[in-house]
């Protein structure tokens, strides 16, 4: 049954499933206010996790009926964005389709009506060696070190600005300003640089779609291309995690990192907008909508979980005012 958990001067927290809220008048009434659906669902993996995620084609069609649902949220120029983890074959050194199935019935649900905006890569360097069989023990794959994340909107042209997520600039390329000077002309591609295309300072340079979630150190070897966006990866020392530590919380299991759902809700949304997750975990999205002046919802099943989200909002550093529902 769907309740309302607790709520904060920005947003509403409900302890239920995302069906039951679909279905609900709370639901009902949110229907095309939602600037910005952010969510990373239970993963397809082949294995039950405490979580409940599904498996097989199960999951593709529970995944894929969601959609209809999730479009009829939004605003005519808003955005669905979700991470999709990868999976494997039980037992067998195989990558599992159910990913790429999940998101494709998703998408192509003829009652959302959605467009596939971009894709994005997010890789994290410091990932736990997986699948540990294949990988440290018979040692024939590689580190599966990245989860995709698929910008979906009904809508061509949802509302996007590049210029609020800007990356730093190089430091060549903050040479280049200094100097004012560079090598123009012709290049083999047969594009034509101009003598002053560059030499406008526009606040940093436009992000591509891979992202880090470990900062660079300039003071260690990169193992990534240097083309990333890479950001903090403020996980373990951020306010949630310390308060889970002092007190022997087991935090959830699947985090999105706090930086990852910061971009998106910067580069998708302006203050005042109405941001959603249905599977709301730990409430990163919540948090990460509240401390930038977002409204936000979301909804969770598990009671626990729903109780550990509450510590984002006792974090001093946003001066959340909590206001308890059922607990």
């Amino acid at each position: 049954m769907l309740q309302k958990a607790y709520e904060t001067d920005f947003g509403t927290q409900y302890l239920g499933k995302i069906e039951e809220f679909i279905d609900s008048e709370a639901g009902t009434n949110l229907k095309e206010k939602v600037q910005l659906l952010l969510t990373s669902p239970p993963f397809p993996m082949n294995n039950k996790k405490k979580y409940g995620n599904l498996q097989g084609q199960e999951y593709v069609d529970w995944f894929s009926s969601l959609a209809e649902g999730f479009s009829k949220f939004l605003t005519k120029n808003g955005s669905i964005v979700i991470e999709l983890g990868n999976s494997w074959e039980h037992g067998r050194p195989v990558q599992s389709l159910l990913s790429l199935e999940s998101f494709l019935a998703f998408l192509k649900n003829e009652k959302a009506d959605l467009k596939l905006c971009q894709e994005f890569i997010v890789h994290n360097p410091s990932r736990l060696p997986s699948p540990a069989q294949w990988v440290t023990v018979n040692r024939i794959r590689t580190i599966d070190s990245f989860t995709k994340v698929w910008w979906m909107s009904p809508s061509d042209y949802p509302k996007s600005d590049n210029k609020k997520v800007l990356r730093p600039y190089s430091k060549s390329m903050l040479n280049l300003l200094k100097r004012k000077s560079y090598n123009a002309g012709s290049r083999p591609s047969e594009h034509v640089i101009g003598d002053k295309s560059f030499l406008k300072d526009n606040g940093g340079s436009i992000v591509p779609n891979v992202i880090e979630i470990e900062q660079i150190d300039d003071s260690r070897e990169r193992r990534v291309p240097g083309n990333v966006f890479s950001i903090a990866n403020t996980r373990s020392n951020d306010y949630y995690m310390k308060t889970c530590r002092e007190n022997n919380i087991k935090p959830h299991p699947a985090r999105m990192p706090l930086e990852l759902a910061s971009f998106f809700i910067e580069f998708l949304t302006d203050p005042g907008d109405i941001v959603l997750d249905p599977f709301g975990g730990s409430n990163t999205t919540g948090f990460c909508a509240e401390r930038s002046g977002r409204k936000w919802i979301s909804i969770e099943a598990m009671q626990e979980y729903t109780e550990q989200a509450m510590i984002r909002f006792k974090d001093p550093a946003i001066n959340s005012n909590i206001r308890k529902e059922i607990y």
